[in-house]
């Protein structure tokens, strides 16, 4: 049986200049551009989230839906 799910990728440029992504798995299919906009903004401005001293969020770069379709082949663990 084939699987798809559909995940929000949120992009954004951290503190050291570099991409930092966060990855929503149940966000809903529907968000328009600036609900995505105005939400990261939210949690760029917010300043919570560092590792090693530089902070992960820093400037909203880009947002994108992932689709990910697995089709299995066989599962050994399955019940026949």
């Amino acid at each position: 049986m084939t699987k798809t799910t559909k995940t929000l990728k949120l992009i954004f440029v951290n503190g050291a200049g570099k991409k930092s992504s966060l990855s929503l798995a149940n966000a809903r299919p529907d968000l328009d551009k600036a609900s995505v906009m105005k939400a990261m903004d939210t949690i760029a401005q917010a300043n919570i989230f560092a590792k090693d001293g530089v902070d992960t969020y820093q400037i909203v770069d880009s947002a994108q839906y992932i689709e990910r379709t697995v089709t299995p082949i066989f599962d050994s663990e399955a019940k026949n």
